[in-house]
């Protein structure tokens, strides 16, 4: 792996990349968070300074697209949660493909986040949410150091860009921010959502009928075989390229991916999304997600929906890792914010074609 060295960090930041990752996934709800009592404000008021502030829209992960569908399981989980959804049985799914930042009308061609949203419905109406993302690993560990990062890397008005010396002088505090960077521009990118691995990041508890206890991640791993883009290409192409894809995938077939159980052993850390466990841990396929449609925010259920990871069923719990408060907050915080706001409409339209006519 090639050493990256601050300038090309910086250059990094320039187009987008750590910045739009770090905006994609925060924002605090009204009270206060530990270790650290942040102010929610303080952070949601940091989000909205970053990107600026467009009324009707999520504060992050702000341009979106509505997807419906279903789970299926296979039964594989029922041995290691109680959760209903695990049962041998299909779900509805209400969910959002997104990129990362908070501006809805950004283009697509951008070092950002690639997101997966969703909301399964078991039998007995009990549900679970996730937001999930195309990395394994988190730029930060805690609220506080995404506080920092936003402040440091808050683009001048001036100039339009961050201020070099304080992103240095972030950079040298946070080597885990560093190492998320390498990752970074190492790793290729996927040339569309429906090839791409979303990840849940943190890590969570399942608890079986026993009452025994097993932490696990889990990841949504697709069938579309994987597909590398050219980086150097993100800039030209059209501004909605990855939506306009989906779409167009949907209309011919559904999409589907595998829900991925990967277990931890003693050891590994739960409470550090900087990290990856080694990759000889115990991995339990437990069943298909299968896309079938996709719906403008103006016209799905997903708009009013907060993918609150912190939603879970019965038989799954949170782990100790201090950023699922936060990102529960995140999108109550969001959704308290932009209710009653009247936003432009979407940049997205079900039709390609009609979207010729969208900013």
């Amino acid at each position: 792996m090639t050493r990256l060295t601050l300038p090309v960090a910086l250059r990094l930041l320039a187009i987008g990349g750590v910045l739009l990752v770090l905006s994609a996934v925060f924002a605090i709800a009204a009270g206060w968070l530990p270790p650290h009592r942040l102010r929610a404000a303080t952070i949601v008021d940091a989000l909205e300074a970053h990107d600026g502030r467009h009324p009707g829209f999520r504060r992050a992960h702000a341009k979106g697209l509505c997807i419906e569908g279903s789970f299926s399981s296979n039964g594989n989980g029922a041995l290691l949660s109680k959760a209903g959804i695990f049962a041998k049985s299909d779900s509805p799914v209400i969910g959002r493909f997104s990129t990362g930042g908070g501006q809805p009308y950004a283009a697509d061609g951008r070092l950002a986040f690639r997101s997966l949203a969703l909301s399964l419905t078991q039998a007995d109406g009990e549900q679970w949410r996730m937001a999930l993302d195309d990395t394994p690993i988190f730029p930060v560990a805690t609220p506080q150091a995404f506080v920092d990062f936003q402040r440091a890397t808050t683009p001048d008005p001036k100039t339009g860009k961050p201020d070099p010396a304080l992103v240095d002088t972030y950079m040298a505090e946070h080597p885990e921010t560093r190492a998320f960077v390498r990752w970074q521009q190492d790793t290729p990118l996927s040339t569309s959502f429906a090839n791409e691995t979303f990840y849940s990041i943190n890590a969570f508890r399942f608890i079986d009928d026993t009452g025994k206890t097993w932490m696990v991640r889990w990841s949504f791993e697709p069938e579309t075989p994987f597909e590398a883009i050219d980086k150097a290409t993100l800039g030209a192409r059209p501004a909605n390229f990855l939506f306009d894809d989906v779409i167009a995938r949907l209309t011919r077939n559904p999409l589907r991916w595998h829900l991925i159980v990967t277990i931890a052993e003693p050891g590994d850390p739960t409470d550090d999304a900087t990290t990856v466990w080694p990759a000889n841990r115990n991995r339990v396929d437990v069943g298909t997600l299968a896309i079938d449609r996709a719906l403008t925010e103006e016209n799905g259920d997903c708009r009013s929906i907060t993918f609150d990871p912190l939603i879970l069923p019965s038989g799954i719990a949170p782990s100790d890792d201090p950023l699922l408060p936060a990102r529960s907050g995140a999108y109550a915080s969001s959704l308290a914010r932009r209710d009653g706001e009247h936003g432009k409409p979407s940049a997205l339209a079900d039709d390609p074609e009609a979207r010729r006519a969208r900013p």
